[in-house]
């Protein structure tokens, strides 16, 4: 394991200009605060980061994340939406109620040090392949900013933090949506990692995914292959009709599966064998639509193979609704904060990793800019989606991946456990503090972003999840 610069060094780039500020100001000013908080957010990024649990698994994780806030003053409610790692935390009394989303999940499958060179960690089948562990802390960070800054200046309103688990294909959110649970919200802030700063107004696809198992007939492969019917034939008939489908989708249209069973010894025709589909596109309708015929080649499958399916839908989200007078006020608070500088040390790490992205390197410099702004659509999904249709919602990105990182690989999951990550959890942190900060004095800009919201959803709109009225999937990840 090669070595790299530790979430602790941190501490090195705390502003100094801070320490000169007299104790009143330093409450009152929200940049200030994350400043000195910087050892909090790398540690409780690092912590989150060596665990790396799984969806809906995330025990020590979200206990970490309710404790730093009940030190701080919050009350906590855990288990929310019959989710055991679901939270809210708050803290003030009054006045508008602003939201900020703090996501702790890791991904399966990947696993990798904090080196800038592939190095998967022994016994570890997990990793922060996204950022979550960032996203939590950052967004920890920006929750303890906004309360002592309400405290400090006397301003009435309510400041929570919502623990959300299971991003990675739980949809967590979206049962605490479906819950009701942003009913009161006058607007929700969320962030996440990636490679490049940003308050671009970017929607985002809607997406379905299920498990869809099929059961055959056991038998010996070459002395009595006739007696069997192999469930792992229905898997690769249904995944033949659904590329074949690709051809007769609109441009926006994503599919993808993973054959999670398929066996275990290729002279036993297996009776069981499972594949994990996902389903995206930009409206949700079209998702609906395509999910029907997803579930006709199942059922194609089967018959052709004589073989049963059934599937259970693991996960459903609405696409993100763009709310313009959000974005636009966030863009000019991440403009206000700055992105990420680097260290001599941290930009020869980052030059060593840049290296295996070969075409796809971008100047490391790009870290510290702010990209334009621009309404745009992106082609991630995520269940911060539905959060947007219950209230107005507006969202950063910060750079803590090296320029050029893309999400799901290793050298997100390296980034995410370096001091790299941590600065750029400390410029979301920023952002969103300030941001809460402008909503909670701003009532022109709160009643301008319920209008636009209104009118985006329509008249007689009535909320649709695309995961029905199935229960939380707690163990999904198991």
């Amino acid at each position: 394991m090669k070595p790299s610069v530790s979430l602790a060094g941190l501490a090195l780039f705390a502003v100094q200009p801070m320490l000169a500020l007299p104790v009143y100001a330093q409450a009152a000013d929200p940049v200030a605060i994350v400043d000195g908080e910087a050892e909090r957010t790398a540690r409780v990024a690092q912590q989150i980061w060596d665990w790396a649990e799984l969806g809906y698994l995330e025990t020590r994780s979200t206990r970490l994340l309710q404790d730093e806030l009940a030190a701080e003053g919050f009350s906590i409610t855990p288990g929310v939406a019959e989710i055991p790692t679901a939270f809210i935390g708050e803290w003030g009394e009054g006045g508008p109620v602003i939201a900020i989303l703090a996501e702790f999940d890791a991904l399966p499958g990947i696993s990798q040090s904090a080196s800038p060179t592939r190095d998967p960690v022994a016994d570890k089948h997990a990793g922060h392949a996204c950022g979550h562990n960032l996203f939590g802390a950052g967004s920890l960070t920006a929750a303890i900013a906004v309360k002592r800054w309400l405290e400090a200046t006397g301003t009435p309103g309510r400041i929570r933090l919502y623990g959300t688990p299971a991003e990675e294909g739980g949809s967590g959110k979206v049962y605490m949506a479906r819950a009701g649970l942003f009913d009161d919200v006058d607007t929700a802030i969320h962030w996440h990692a990636a490679d490049e700063n940003s308050a671009a107004a970017r929607t985002g696809l809607a997406n379905r995914s299920a498990k869809f198992r099929f059961k055959g007939v056991s038998a010996h492969a070459a002395a009595a292959p006739e007696r069997g019917r192999s469930a792992l034939d229905g898997v690769e008939a249904m995944n033949m009709m659904v590329n074949m489908m690709r051809e007769h989708t609109s441009m926006n249209t994503r599919i993808h599966y993973v054959i999670t069973e398929g066996g275990s010894a290729p002279n036993v025709i297996p009776d069981s064998a499972e594949v994990f589909s996902y389903v995206r596109h930009s409206e949700a309708d079209e998702v609906r639509a395509l999910w029907e015929r997803l579930e006709a080649a199942a059922e194609g499958a089967a018959l052709g193979t004589g073989t049963e399916v059934s599937w259970e839908i693991i996960h459903g989200n609405n696409p993100l609704l763009v709310n313009q007078s959000l974005a636009r006020m966030m863009d000019a608070k991440l403009r206000e904060v700055g992105g990420v500088s680097y260290t001599a040390e941290e930009r020869a790490w980052a030059e060593e990793i840049a290296v295996s992205f070969g075409d796809r390197a971008r100047p490391l410099e790009s870290a510290s800019q702010i990209q334009p702004y621009e309404t745009t659509l992106g082609y991630g999904s995520t269940d911060v989606g539905d959060v947007s249709w219950a209230t107005p919602t507006v969202g950063v990105t910060a750079a803590g991946w090296v320029p050029g990182t893309s999400a799901h690989s290793w050298q997100a999951v390296a980034a995410s456990g370096h001091s790299i990550g941590a600065k750029g959890a400390q410029v979301a942190a920023k952002s969103m503090a300030l941001m809460a900060v402008e909503l909670f004095q701003n009532e022109e800009l709160r009643e301008a972003a319920r209008a636009e919201f209104d009118a985006s959803r329509g008249p007689g709109y009535v909320y649709r999840s695309l995961l029905g009225d199935r229960d939380p999937p707690l163990d999904f990840r198991r």
